[in-house]
């Protein structure tokens, strides 16, 4: 009997910025990027690169960022509203967040 064995790979990173040992032509290419977001007046520029064997489509790959980017903004959601609760708290109760002294 054969016994069939998938392999796939996939590596993934997330820039935000030219490494040491980029080329000029990379760095130039972020230079841009940094004008571009103080142009914009805000945001953050990151590049992705990914490599996954076997291939998968440009929509797969476009539908699993936008997954991960809605699961982004929805952390980025929670520790806006965690961290307007603690100011609340701070303004209304401040007691309670005054560092003391252990003995």
């Amino acid at each position: 009997m054969k016994v069939f064995k998938p392999e796939w790979q996939c590596t993934f990173s997330v820039n935000e910025g030219a490494e040491e040992s980029a080329t000029w032509k990379e760095k130039i290419a972020w230079r841009l990027r940094g004008v571009a977001d103080r142009l914009e007046g805000g945001g953050r520029t990151v590049k992705i690169d990914y490599r996954v064997t076997p291939a998968v489509s440009p929509q797969e790959v476009d539908t699993c960022l936008g997954k991960g980017f809605e699961v982004t903004q929805r952390l980025l959601t929670q520790l806006a509203q965690q961290q307007a609760c603690e100011d609340v708290m701070r303004h209304a109760k401040a007691e309670l967040f005054e560092q003391h002294p252990q003995h």
